[in-house]
């Protein structure tokens, strides 16, 4: 996961991580193979974002504990309908969760928590151990688009599984993983959210430990800020993100790049501001250094997302469309914004908009424009663009091709217009002179 930790955050959990066991009445399971697991359900936000807490005990053949964790999740899903269009959809965590396939694991075997809940919907995590530390591997999660009411009209039915290879320090044995701020596994159109995580596997005598080892997130700082990783944003507060006035600098440009194979097929230069409205203008610059991209490349359609590492989703989509049987153009066609509260994963702004015809050039060319740029992706939300270049396809030798400029940058109308203009100004400057020349001149004369 970003950070090169499992799960991310930057918060103390108000209680033990343990105390909701004791709170709660524990439902349990059994089996002679091994495992019993202990869900504990906690209401989250209200309305669209509610979402589960689950407590997980996995007890071996003994009755001990062997496997320990309580975290909190939700998953933002782009999928395609009957129309060719694109929807975003959000999977949360339902009350009804099963716990088939967890294993306590040992020296030689990987320790797994599974979890499955709604209509047909999975997760999952591997553990491994050395002799001193234990971390985690990857992370499977199947999500089912036979489930209507998750994804209405979806173009492709049954379940559909990716599988993200995680990069987690690893965690000393008898210590407590524990991290309460967001993070996030972004891959094949799925961002996996994870939030008030604390975990423990391998655990030995079955006593879940009282050490903890925190992530960097979750270390005490002199004052609650806004991590150097997320948009430039002047202020933020403990629960969602503060309005603020317009940025005095302009973003700093990014460079990105995506590959196929070991060859590069999308090449992107840009400074990206967003522009949300809420109660006050909420005003973003995307620090390049802590955004990486992601995507796909195609023949006829390419897609760039990009992950500010924190809270910031932005996907440009762009599409070949035929002039003519000798002429080609690409252009921009989509845009999809997701704007999460780094504290609980919850959506603060979601915006897409699937028509636009922006950013056009010839295929086999590039797009550029330095001059700042506006794209509306709804009457929320828009992405303001400095210094862009762009090619999303035919890229040769990883640079970009010749570019066609956009109007906003183009000066040779303005050049005939200044210099026309300047004329202008010096003939009326003559004119004026010569007629109070002229007033002076008969003045000198008195009528006789």
């Amino acid at each position: 996961m970003t950070g090169g930790e499992l799960f991310v955050a930057p918060a103390r959990l108000a209680r033990s991580p343990l105390a909701a066991a004791s709170m709660a009445p524990r439902c349990c399971s059994s089996s002679s193979s091994s495992s019993c697991l202990l869900f504990l359900l906690l209401l989250g936000a209200s309305g669209f974002f509610q979402s589960y807490a689950v407590e997980v005990d996995v007890k071996d053949a003994s009755n001990a504990t062997c496997l320990y964790a309580e975290w909190m999740m939700r998953f933002l899903i782009k999928y395609e309908t009957n129309s060719s269009d694109y929807k975003n959809a959000t999977l949360n965590l339902s009350s009804g969760v099963t716990h088939n396939g967890s294993v306590c694991g040992n020296d030689t075997q990987a320790a797994v928590l599974a979890v499955q809940f709604g209509e047909g919907h999975s997760w999952s995590i591997n553990f491994t151990k050395t002799n001193e530390t234990y971390q985690a591997d990857f992370v499977t999660f199947t999500y089912n688009t036979n489930d209507t009411a998750v994804f209405p009209d979806a173009k492709k039915k049954g379940p559909v599984t990716i599988v993200v290879r995680v990069t987690m320090h690893p965690v000393q044995l008898n210590n407590v993983f524990v991290c309460h701020n967001t993070d996030f596994l972004e891959a094949e159109n799925v961002t996996q959210i994870f939030w008030n995580v604390t975990v423990q596997a391998f655990v030995q005598n079955g006593t879940i430990s009282k050490k903890e080892s925190r992530c960097h997130a979750d270390m005490p700082t002199s004052a609650p800020t806004v991590p150097p990783t997320t948009a430039n944003v002047t202020t933020a507060s403990a629960t969602t993100l503060s309005p603020a006035p317009k940025p005095v600098e302009n973003p700093d440009t990014g460079n990105y790049s995506l590959k196929s194979g070991n060859k590069t097929c999308l090449l992107a230069t840009v400074g990206l501001q967003l522009n949300v409205s809420q109660d006050k203008p909420l005003l973003i610059n995307i620090n390049p250094k802590t955004t990486s991209a992601d995507g796909t490349c195609g023949n006829t359609t390419a897609t760039l997302k990009l992950n500010d590492g924190n809270t910031t989703f932005i996907g440009f989509t762009f599409v070949v469309k035929n002039e003519s049987a000798s002429a080609q153009k690409f252009y921009l066609k989509e845009v999809n914004v997701t704007l999460l509260n780094r504290l609980n994963g919850s959506v603060i702004s979601s915006a897409d908009n699937n028509n636009f015809s922006k950013w056009d050039a010839f295929l086999g060319s590039s797009y550029m424009c330095r001059k700042e740029q506006t794209l509306q992706v709804n009457e929320d939300l828009q992405i303001h663009t400095f210094n862009l270049w762009i090619q999303p396809f035919l890229v040769k030798e990883n640079k970009f091709s010749t570019a066609q400029e956009c109007s906003l940058d183009d000066d040779s109308i303005l050049i005939p217009i200044v210099v026309g203009a300047s004329l202008a100004v010096l003939i009326a400057i003559i004119v004026v002179a010569y007629i109070i020349g002229r007033r002076k001149s008969y003045a000198g004369y008195q009528t006789l």
